[in-house]
């Protein structure tokens, strides 16, 4: 006689998380800038001077940026989530463009001339990994981990 058992999944460890859609906008993106650097001063009671605050800060309007000059459609929003890792604040923005990935950064500097292309060279330079995920056929998500220590 064979035994039938149901099998449960072990619990994945809860982590705290941040989210909110926010126009845009460059208003968006000031707003989410600001609520990432609050967000981690309320987890972690890290001064808003500090120096991963402001490695948060600066990652998060990079990504915010992004995903309003690359990612937009009109009338759709960005969504900002935040979550607590041991380790590190992971900083994911979510977009409407899955089509349009980001590239990876080129080697070497960037023309000084150059219009644009120096923000995922922050994001590279400041973040300890970041990257990119395509859950549905209407968002991507850009993400990156930044240490809560400096």
């Amino acid at each position: 006689m064979v035994k039938h058992q149901a099998i449960t999944p072990e619990p994945r460890p809860t982590v705290p998380e941040f989210s909110l859609r926010l126009s845009s906008t460059r208003r968006g993106a000031r707003l989410a800038r600001t609520l990432a650097v609050q967000q981690l001063t309320e987890w972690c009671g890290i001064p808003h001077d500090s120096d991963p605050a402001r490695t948060v800060a600066l990652v998060t309007a990079e990504l915010a940026s992004n995903a309003i000059t690359h990612g937009h459609l009109p009338g759709r929003d960005f969504r900002l989530t935040l979550l607590l890792l041991p380790q590190a604040v992971r900083i994911e923005v979510t977009d409407t463009r899955p089509d349009r990935l980001p590239p990876q950064p080129p080697p070497g500097p960037v023309p000084t001339d150059a219009g644009s292309g120096r923000g995922l060279l922050l994001i590279d330079a400041y973040a300890n990994r970041w990257g990119c995920t395509v859950r549905d056929a209407y968002t991507k998500t850009v993400w990156a981990e930044v240490a809560r220590s400096a």
